[in-house]
């Protein structure tokens, strides 16, 4: 019976199975039979009462006798002598069971007098049935009798709970009463607890609705009024000193279908039956208005918060009520302790008992109906409530078990969004055991990682976690609890998670095996790292195939990279669930993993080992986000987006913070983290400039904050606050294409857009069955772009109609009208289509463009080309003429010839092989008009030959753009093109003008009533184009300097000009008075194309040079000139000029000056003197003079570039003077002479403050014992360097308290004993005698109160450092003293108050007594005495001084040595002892 596969609900219930009934009856009589055998048989019947006896009280140390007690009380299958009705089976569990004395006899009877039975088989069945309950009485009372002497026998009566009957399921019906039982053992008396659902029942919560009673060990919970609430898991736990242990039943309630009429609606929460039950009219529509709307919400942790709607439905139906659903970010919700739903029949509201962090996000209020369902939301944002210790973080938050086993759970969560201002250090991770309230710390020290497993967990118990951060202020309040979690095998979880809930549907499957002993586990298999960290490594394995039926343990091993040594990691402790988390692994470092199996039988054979691992964060912090880009909204919130951290792994999302710009102070704008690049941040203040960052989030941490948003101010995004309408129903609804499934609608767009672009379209669509309307479906649920759009899954030969709706920002507008009834076919016909979305642009006083799309339905063969008819806007249809007579392929064309004021309308027809297919609708009438401040476009070619459009708008609305088109087709990212834009201008450039850009270029303004215009570039005038831009390019050669002339070395003469560029065509030519001079010796010409360099030069000037001079550039189309006249003075001074040249050429054959004497100040502040020289040599020699009289000769010169220096040092007033360099040799002698006096050396000394100046660094402040110091260093002061200080720009007078000066290359300004007038903006001014530079530092806020805190701090300092006891003197390093001699030493101390004095000998106190004499005397002497120096006083000494504000220690030591007469003597009486 064991092997029969039954429900759950029937494994308990033996009257389900009438075939099972019926062998317990067999068996039963033939227990009977026997027993009335047995009383025939008294003197047998005792020796076998006497055998059972025997048995019993050996069954307590027989593990078979055990095995047979566990058998007979097994809740799912009780082996009992005499159930099964085969003979093997009844004498093998005779010998087998616990109770079997009995049975043995009886067996072997009916065996011997097999034929006895039959006569016993006429026996009644209410005979039998009293007889059975008999038996049963006895042998329970055998059994009671056994275990009250087998606990006396027992050394301590402690014992673990034990469960002697289990509760059983049920399945029952709604609105009935069901009620579990069980009947618990142990000592002591364990304490029992009800769980639903792992959570436990408290009766309190729900009056009425659950009785728990626990009387003589027999414990029930009566659950009253079922309903689909109460299916669920529900557990008992057995607790006391000795351990836990827990029992499971389940409870599946059904409802009778027919009970839905009288079904009313639930106080609990739960949801009336569906508008698809309704009686009455099938096609009954209800109309759902929801009116008094919540808004975008702002809480704080802690508080108590209310979302709700009133709802208004029509017919309004009072029996039947709306279904009403809450839903956050996607997920729907359910009433719990944080959450609580009421529906009154008018208003839905969403309360919140505690607002948590958790609750953020946006929620959806959604009203079902039988006709659709109606919904509105909005975001609700929860901010951290006040830390308990100023500068603490927020709390973390989604605290979750991402992991759970018998030995430990992994703990998951979410970084919080506040700091605190200082980074976080950590988290703790703090758990509770379901149904106490005593939580225990996890971790000892803060873990970073948003994971972390927590061990140490009893098997089978429930928990809850939370976590904390802690910073270095403090800890932050603990995040919300999380669900409870058991402590199970993964394969139990899967198995309790694996029963379905109500309705029932499945069963229960048991099967039972033999157990298979002796049998030792093979490998595990599939080990695999599945979590590293630096704190941990997680393993995971497949249990071994081989493994026998009772349980297997497991030995996890551990092998450090570049060894062969395994180490087992649990060596005390197996492992009973296939996953451990290991611990202590040294950091940095690889290992590999392996794991055994075990059993009674032994231990198995090791598994495969892992690759190595290494003990690190394999998760990395994000990377952080970047390019942050605000845009407006409405005038308190604005929407920012951001492009997503690169290589982010496990991202959990994003915080974004907001400042008002120059404040500093940022804010979060959420405090759970999003996902994506968008969010919308409100509560913004109207008006203010706003910057924003994000920054990233995973387990790892949370990433730097991106690079800050511009600024940008809040206000409405449309209108300037005034808020835009949607839009008007599209019309014309018309079918483009029909096949057997599927058809394409086009439609026209609204003629109200709402006051802004049309972002997309919605379609609808409905069957009409006999005349009759159906109900509207959705055909899609993204947005169309275009005004065309297949519906795919339609019914063939079924009649539709259609409706549309557009939407813009402000949202989407109202249907249109229902379009005509189309039947969906497939279309045979062979023209084409009609075309559609016909538009019109370009609307001037005698023409316009008409463009449009080509039909969806081509025919039978390919559109060829395209008429467009035109006929006044009042005129019959007779007057239709097309505008073209051959037709174009183009789907676009230009028609020209209108009258001025009068209105047309527009229709085309496409053409193939077939003919003329049908015309397309006719557009809305148009007046032929040219609207005032209508600019055309036009093209341009620059100075640098660029060709390029321009288009400009007069009045352009903000929001609108400048859509680009080439043959009425819009450009996108063209390379050929660069648009430009700015304000109401526009611009394309051609980049490489050529054939390709051949076309008709059209730009269009969005958010006007069609501004447009375009420009038709063909080959002529490409052509034109290229040569205009060509003769931009090089109308002439542009020269960068004209001709020129300048005089050489040794008096050459030199002419020249330079042009900015030169073709190697290009051409040069000299002209001198109309002469063409060629290059010879008189003249050597050189011209460089790649610089553009002409250059012409003579050996010297003569009288027959004097003339006008000429240079001819030809290069290319493009040619200059440029002339240079040398005649009379002109001339006469350049011929001088050179001849000087030449002398000084001459001059300069000897050490010579190149460069005069100078001076320039380095930016240490010193003056350098110098001249360059050239021409010299070891014999030369340099000598420097001040004011007549040598002050240093340079004998041996090696300097570079030829600069001879000085250089001045702290340059001051006595360095004025007259300042002289020679320089000679045999070759000749050259010198330079500076005067440094009055306005010159003012202007060196100015120069020199100037450079000290800029060499001050920025203010810095100090807290000193005194006060506050502000500070400033130079690195050179002189008296010269006048310096002001400001506070708050009020200039600073020298006082006791408020004190200036200098020290060194500091400057600084004291501030003694500050108080808060002292807080403001300081500033120092350096003035160097012109020019004044500052120095500011703002001294208030946070940097006044650290700076304030840090000088009570060093005051409390230096008056404990000057009032500290201390040891002033008197003590020497080491003494030296003869045995029997009187040491005295006295030292000075001093403190205040007075400290206290102790001495210390090898760190152990001396007290004093008349060997030892220890003084102290007016709180400044202290003095050490020995009266009879002894060796054992040897030793290391120590006085210790102490006081309020310190301690102080002076060592010394004491060496005692003996006389050497009197070592011999000593060394006897030694050896005598």
């Amino acid at each position: 019976m064991s092997s029969v596969s039954l429900p759950f609900y029937q494994k308990h219930h033996r009257h389900y199975d009438r075939g099972y009934r019926d062998t317990m009856l067999s068996s039963t009589m033939q227990e009977y039979r026997q027993e009335e055998k047995r009383s025939t048989a008294s003197h047998s019947h005792r020796v076998r009462s006497k055998y059972s006896d025997e048995m019993l009280e050996t069954s307590s140390e027989s593990p078979q006798m055990k095995r047979a007690k566990q058998n007979y009380y097994s809740e799912g299958h009780e082996h009992i002598s005499g159930i099964t009705g085969r003979r093997d089976e009844r004498i093998k569990h005779s010998k087998t069971n616990l109770f079997a004395g009995e049975s043995y006899f009886a067996e072997k009877d009916a065996i011997e007098e097999h034929g006895v039975e039959k006569t016993s088989m006429h026996k009644s069945r209410k005979v039998a049935t009293r007889e059975s309950a008999e038996r049963i009485s006895l042998n329970k009372h055998i059994y009671e009798t056994q275990e009250f002497h087998k606990r006396l026998r027992e050394d301590s009566l402690l014992r673990l709970p034990e469960f002697i009957i289990k509760p059983r399921s049920h399945t029952v019906w709604e609105k009935q009463n069901v009620k579990l039982h069980c009947t618990v053992s142990g000592w002591p008396e364990p304490r029992v607890t009800w769980y639903k659902n792992n959570v436990t029942i408290n009766v309190y919560t729900h009056p009425g609705k659950y009785v728990i009673n626990s009387k003589f060990g027999v414990h029930s919970l009566e659950i009253n009024n079922c309903d689909f609430d109460d299916t669920a898991q529900y557990r008992a736990s057995a607790m006391n000193v000795k351990g836990e242990l827990s029992a499971f039943a389940s409870i599946v309630v059904k409802r009778f279908k027919g009970d839905l009429g009288d079904f009313s609606f639930h106080p609990r929460g739960f949801a009336p039956p569906s508008y698809d039950f309704f009686p009455g009219d099938p096609h009954m529509k209800f109309e759902v208005h929801i009116v008094e709307k919540f808004d975008v919400s702002f809480g704080q942790e802690g508080d108590t918060m209310s979302l709700g709607c009133t709802v208004v439905v029509h017919p309004n139906l009072k029996r039947f009520q709306p279904e009403i659903q809450w839903w956050r970010d996607g997920v729907q919700l359910q009433a719990s302790q944080w959450l609580q739903m009421h529906w009154s029949g008018e208003t839905a509201t969403l309360t919140f008992t505690h607002l948590n962090k958790e609750d953020e996000g946006l929620y959806i209020m959604r009203v079902l109906t039988k006709s659709g369902y109606e919904q509105h939301c909005a975001y609700v944002f929860v901010r951290d409530t006040d830390a308990e210790v100023a500068g603490a973080p927020g709390a973390p938050l989604d605290v979750y078990c991402l992991d759970a086993n018998k030995d430990y759970v992994i703990v998951s969560w979410k970084q919080p969004a506040v700091d605190g201002g200082s980074s976080i250090l950590g988290y703790f991770v703090d758990r509770c055991e379901v149904g106490t309230s005593h939580w225990v710390q996890c971790n000892d020290t803060p873990v970073k990682f948003a994971r972390f497993p927590v061990t140490g967990l009893v098997e089978g118990r429930s928990y809850i976690f939370r976590v904390r951060a802690v910073n270095h202020v403090g800890i932050s309040r603990p995040s919300r609890i999380s669900e409870p979690v058991a402590a199970l095998d993964p394969s139990d979880r899967a198995r309790l998670k694996g029963i379905p809930l109500a309705p029932w549907t499945g069963q229960i499957i048991v099967t039972e095996e033999e157990p298979a002993e002796g049998v030792v586990p093979g490998q595990p298999t599939e080990l695999t790292v599945t979590e590293a960290t630096k704190n941990y490594v997680v393993l995971s394995w497949k249990p071994p195939g081989q493994r026998g039926h009772e349980g297997i343990m497991y030995y996890i091993e551990k092998c450090v990279a570049g060894t062969e040594n395994w180490q087992r990691v649990n060596p005390e402790i197996p492992v009973k669930s296939p996953r451990f988390a290991l611990f202590d692994l040294a950091e940095g470092k690889s290992y590999r993993f392996r794991v055994r199996s075990a059993n009674s039988a032994g231990i198995g054979e090791p598994s495969e080992a892992t690759e190595f691992t290494e003990v690190t964060d394999k998760l990395d912090i994000p990377k952080p986000p970047h390019h942050v880009v605000p845009s407006r909204n409405t005038d308190t919130s604005m929407v920012v987006t951001w492009e997503e951290s690169k290589d982010a792994k496990e991202l959990v999302g994003y915080y974004i913070e907001a400042s008002i710009s120059g404040s500093g102070k940022w804010e979060p704008c959420n405090n759970k983290p999003v996902k994506g690049n968008r969010f919308i941040c409100h509560g913004l203040q109207t008006g203010q400039l706003y910057k924003f960052q994000v920054r990233a989030v995973n387990a790892a941490g949370l990433s730097q904050f991106s690079p800050e948003s511009e600024a940008l101010e809040v206000k409405a995004a449309l209108g300037g606050g005034v808020p835009h309408a949607p839009p008007a129903p599209p019309y014309a609804i018309t079918v483009l294409e029909s096949v057997h499934d599927s058809m394409v609608l086009g439609w026209k767009q609204p003629k109200f857009q709402g006051g802004s672009d049309i972002t997309g379209y919605f379609v609808d669509y409905l069957e009409v069955v006999d005349g009759i309307p159906g109900k509207w479906k959705e055909a899609h649920i993204k947005a169309v772009s275009d005004r065309a759009y297949r519906i795919h899954d339609l019914k063939e030969n079924m009649v539709y109609q259609f409706q549309v709706r557009a939407a813009n920002v402000a949202g989407v507008g109202l249907p249109s009208l229902p379009s005509d009834k189309f039947k969906c076919e497939e279309w045979t016909i062979a023209v084409p289509g009609p075309p559609h979305d016909i538009m019109y642009t370009e609307v001037r006083q005698n023409s316009l463009v008409l463009l449009w799309k080509a039909p969806v339905y081509s025919g039978r063969s390919e559109v060829t080309g395209y008429y467009a008819d035109i006929r006044e806007v009042d005129a019959d249809d007779e007057m239709w003429r097309s505008v073209n007579e051959k037709e174009t392929s183009k789907r676009y064309i230009k028609v020209q010839g209108l009258k001025e004021g009068v209105t047309y309308v527009f229709r085309v027809r496409a053409v193939n092989r077939a003919g003329v297919g049908k015309p397309s609708d006719l557009t809305e009438p148009v007046t032929a008009e040219t609207l005032p401040g209508t600019k055309e476009m036009s093209v341009n070619v620059d100075d640098d030959g660029v060709i390029s459009l321009n288009f400009e708008c007069g009045d352009m609305p903000e929001g609108s753009n400048f859509i680009w088109s080439k043959n009425y087709e819009e450009l996108i990212d063209s390379p050929r093109l660069t648009m430009e834009t700015k304000g109401g201008k526009t611009k394309a450039i051609f980049n490489d003008p050529g054939k390709d850009d051949l076309g008709i270029y059209s730009c269009v303004v969005t958010g006007t009533d069609g501004v447009s215009s375009s420009y038709a570039i063909d080959e002529a005038e490409l052509l034109r184009l290229l040569e205009l831009s060509h003769e931009h390019k090089f109308p002439v050669v542009p020269l960068k300097s004209e001709l020129a002339v300048e005089l050489l070395e040794k008096g050459k003469v030199r002419f020249w000009l330079e042009a900015e560029r030169l073709s190697p065509n290009g051409q040069c030519k000299f002209v001198f008075n109309d002469k063409e001079i060629k290059n010879d010796e008189k003249y050597k010409i050189k011209v460089d194309q790649k610089t553009g360099l002409v250059e012409m030069t003579m050996e010297k000037l003569e009288d027959i040079d004097e003339g006008t001079y000429t240079v001819q550039l030809q290069d290319g189309k493009a040619s200059n000139q440029s002339s240079l006249v040398l005649i009379g003075d002109v001339f006469k001074n350049l011929k001088k000029e050179a001849e000087f040249q030449r002398g000084e050429w001459l001059r300069k054959q000897g050490p010579h000056l190149v460069e005069y004497l100078g001076w320039e100040v380095n930016n240490d502040c010193s003056v350098l003197l110098k001249c360059k020289v050239a021409n010299i040599k070891k014999e030369t020699s340099i000598i420097w003079y001040k004011d007549d009289r040598e002050i240093m000769f340079d004998e041996k010169h090696d300097f570079k570039d030829g600069v001879c220096t000085l250089l001045v040092q702290q340059f001051s007033k006595k360095d004025a003077g007259v300042y002289e360099i020679v320089l000679k040799d045999d070759r000749g002698r050259d010198s330079s002479v500076l005067r440094l006096l009055e306005k010159a050396f003012d202007d060196v000394i100015s120069e020199v403050c100037r450079a000290a100046a800029q060499t001050a660094t920025d203010l810095k402040v100090q807290s000193t014992e005194h006060g506050i110091r502000i500070y400033s260093f130079i690195s050179y002061y002189l008296d010269d360097l006048k310096i002001i200080w400001y506070h708050n720009d009020t200039k600073l007078a020298s006082t006791e308290r408020m004190k200036s000066g200098v020290t060194g290359e500091q400057l600084w300004l004291q501030i003694n004993e500050p108080t808060e007038k002292d807080k403001g903006k300081y500033t120092l001014e350096l003035f160097d005698g012109k020019t004044g530079h500052k120095k500011s530092v703002e001294l208030s806020g946070s940097v006044f109160d650290e700076a304030f805190a840090e000088f009570q701090r060093l005051k409390q300092a230096a008056i404990a450092e000057r009032n500290r006891a201390r040891v002033i003197g008197g003590l020497p390093d080491v003494v030296t003293i003869q045995e029997g001699k009187s040491l005295n030493l006295t030292c000075n101390v001093w403190g205040e108050p007075p400290p206290t004095v102790s001495w210390l000998k090898n760190d152990r106190e001396l007290l004093g007594d008349a060997h030892l004499i220890l003084k102290f005397e007016s709180g400044k002497f202290a003095s050490f005495t020995i009266t009879d120096v002894r060796t054992t006083d040897s030793g290391k000494y120590c006085i210790l001084v102490k006081n309020k504000y310190g301690t102080e220690t002076g060592d010394f030591t004491v060496s005692v040595f003996i006389p050497e007469d009197e070592e011999p003597q000593a060394e006897q009486e030694v050896k005598k002892k």
